[in-house]
């Protein structure tokens, strides 16, 4: 079995994970008669996506989360502010798979907007108060950027 193979058998069970958590959510949803909720607003799509990228990047790039990711990655250097790059030390199979997604941002996503889209169902008012919350914290990291390099930009 090749490399590839392997890998691939990692995806196909981190996948079945995933489809596995959605149908037992679906499957509950329905047993407890919850409403699906009504589409999301503008205001409530931006914020949502906010709330998963500052949820991503705080679970696969802080500095303060790495001993969550340490039995599945390795640190390769130093990210942005506040974060570290990693990447799986696994080869091959659900090792490698978990650390590809606790290392990837835009990998996490998934699980995160996912995450976001359960909470509406069964606590919907506590998820708009977490979402609320991280989208906060994401604004609140670019305005530290923005005044970062408008201090470089004022000294240079």
């Amino acid at each position: 079995m090749s490399v590839d193979q392997r890998r691939l058998g990692g995806y196909v069970a981190t996948m079945a994970l995933y489809a596995v958590t959605v149908a037992v959510t679906a499957l509950c949803g329905s047993l407890t008669h919850r409403q699906l909720p009504r589409a999301m607003t503008a205001r409530e799509l931006v914020i949502t996506a906010l709330a998963a990228h500052k949820l991503s990047r705080t679970v696969t790039k802080d500095a303060v989360t790495r001993p969550v990711r340490a039995p599945f990655t390795r640190q390769t250097g130093d990210g942005g502010p506040g974060e570290i790059m990693e990447q799986p030390k696994s080869a091959a199979g659900v090792q490698h798979s978990i650390g590809e997604l606790l290392s990837c941002p835009f990998c996490f996503d998934v699980w995160a907007i996912t995450g976001f889209t359960i909470g509406h169902v069964f606590a919907p008012r506590a998820t708009r108060m977490v979402a609320d919350a991280m989208a906060a914290l994401a604004g609140a990291d670019f305005l530290h950027l923005a005044y970062a390099k408008a201090q470089q930009v004022a000294e240079g």
